[in-house]
Formats: structure tokens, C-alpha cells, sequence
């Protein structure tokens, strides 16, 4: 089941990308504690990481993709980790779609039998991404 949920995060992630927060958020624990350390924003509480996923879902402007490599993976009892290289193609407010890569670290918890996110950890991967992420806060993302 845990593996299921993590496939479907990809798809969930590349609507987000489309400007809708909704499928991402429902990933998320909505039970602190709760953190995200993100590639543009960073918040502790389920109070404060909701609205980052609005703000940033609304910084989109086009979704192409969003691959995820996974390079290492583990559960034991009810937490989980993932830890991925995630690639995705998109677009700020109408600008041209960029390419940035992150190294990501998810951490799940079992919450009545479901996995939901209870920490992210994002960064860019390399030069070209920091310099597209660069690039979103300019034209107004975060």
C-alpha cells in the first residue's frame, strides 16, 4: 500500500504543477506535527504548510512533468521514507516552461491505515536548477 501512494504522488504532484493544490495536499498529513523544508518555502504545523502549497500551486502556470527516480526507499512500523531525485518541466504565471531537478526526502506516517506526508526535504540538484528556482522568485512564485 505505502508503494501505491507514492506512485500516485507523481501524478498528484504534475496536477499540482497545473495550479490545483488539492491533490497534493490530499498527501498530507493534516495532523502535526508536520514540516516542510522546501526548495522555496519552508514551514512547521499543518497551519502553515497548507498555505505555501496554495501560494505555490497558484505561482503555476503550466505542468508538462514530473518524474521522480527513486534512489532509496524503507518502511518500518508506521513511518516510511523516500528519498528521490525529482525532475520536473514547468511554467511561472505564463512565463516559458523551465526544468529544474531536486534531491527530495519524504517522510510518511500510517494514519488509520493510510501513508501520509509528515516531512519534505527539497533542494535543488545542481547550478542550472538553483538558477531556475531563482528564476520563479523573480517573476513573483513565492
Amino acid at each position: 500500500m505505502w508503494t501505491m501512494s507514492f506512485r500516485s504522488s507523481g501524478a498528484r504532484s504534475w496536477r499540482y504543477r497545473l495550479g490545483i493544490p488539492s491533490p497534493r495536499k490530499s498527501l498530507w498529513s493534516h495532523h502535526d506535527p508536520v514540516s516542510l523544508f522546501g526548495a522555496e518555502a519552508s514551514a512547521s504545523g499543518w497551519g502553515q504548510v497548507e498555505p505555501i502549497f496554495d501560494r505555490l500551486a497558484d505561482s503555476f502556470s503550466d505542468g508538462q512533468s514530473c518524474d521522480y527516480e527513486v534512489v532509496s526507499a524503507d518502511v518500518s512500523g508506521d513511518l516510511g521514507y523516500v528519498a528521490a531525485i525529482e525532475q520536473s518541466v514547468a511554467a511561472t504565471r505564463g512565463s516559458a516552461l523551465d526544468t529544474y531537478t531536486l534531491r527530495v526526502t519524504t517522510i510518511f506516517r500510517r494514519e488509520k491505515g493510510a501513508w501520509k506526508v509528515v516531512h519534505r526535504h527539497g533542494d535543488p540538484l545542481d547550478v542550472a536548477s538553483t538558477t531556475a528556482l531563482g528564476r520563479r522568485r523573480e517573476q513573483g512564485a513565492m
